[in-house]
């Protein structure tokens, strides 16, 4: 099925404009379910209820409150919280070009592709800069009523934009206890680079699935046709405190496999 644009844009830096379609690079393949009453499976929906009297509260007659740090609550009408929104607008402008691989992966939040929006001549000499300069940009743009800063980089001669994670939102390394205890001995140390060793191989993505997703479609699947069901849980391997046992029984499993 092909690839439904989400948004429009224009790509701007100095006096170039490139007018582009975002395309999400991912997608939400969450298995849906809806909520039903057990007594006679008619479906319910969610409703906001007074604590107080039990009584349901008209969305019109909601407002948004900020609790402080002190207990206190400070209390918004919509009007106010929208007039704090960025203007809309088409514009991704490119800040500035830097050296590929300078952002630090804990900041990659969503990736987008971009595709020609009317001139393609201009798309592909988008994709030919970026190629030939071996530079990716930092671009900022508003879309639905939220500000997005992102990458401009390539992927297999594509332009795609990476939405970055605002500073606030990434916890520095820093804030981590350093880990205590006492160091590998040379025997744990050899064992761990031996299976290091073994287990090196490249990235297949067609290797790695959601396993849970795969087996709630195969119950749907199984009920849809009447079948009966016994759900086998997965059994959990209990971790083990003896860090050269498990390296050992790890090693012989590897060879085994091997």
């Amino acid at each position: 099925m092909a690839a439904r644009a989400m948004w429009k844009g224009v790509i701007r830096f100095a006096e170039v404009e490139v007018p582009v379609k975002l395309y999400s690079a991912v997608q939400d393949r969450s298995v849906h379910f809806r909520l039903l009453h057990a007594k006679d499976r008619s479906p319910v929906k969610l409703a906001m209820v007074n604590p107080d009297t039990d009584e349901i509260v008209p969305h019109g007659e909601t407002r948004r409150a900020y609790r402080t740090d002190e207990g206190s609550l400070v209390v918004f009408d919509k009007q106010e919280l929208e007039a704090l929104e960025p203007d809309s607008g088409r514009d991704i402008e490119v800040i500035r070009f830097m050296p590929p691989q300078v952002i630090d992966h804990r900041w990659y939040d969503r990736p987008y592709y971009l595709g020609p929006d009317g001139s393609e001549s201009l798309y592909f000499a988008l994709a030919e800069a970026l190629a030939t300069s071996g530079k990716e940009g930092l671009a900022r743009w508003v879309m639905r009523k939220k500000s997005y800063v992102g990458a401009l980089r390539l992927h297999r001669g594509v332009p795609m934009l990476m939405s970055l994670r605002h500073e606030e939102q990434v916890v520095p390394v820093d804030a981590l206890e350093p880990p205590k205890g006492k160091a590998l001995d040379a025997k744990e140390l050899d064992m761990a680079r031996q299976l290091i060793s073994m287990l090196e191989a490249e990235f297949d993505p067609d290797e790695y699935h959601d396993e849970y997703r795969e087996r709630v479609l195969e119950l749907i699947e199984a009920k849809r046709r009447g079948k009966s069901v016994k759900v086998t849980p997965i059994r959990r391997r209990e971790a083990s405190d003896d860090l050269s046992k498990a390296l050992e029984a790890s090693l012989k499993k590897e060879r085994k496999r091997a």
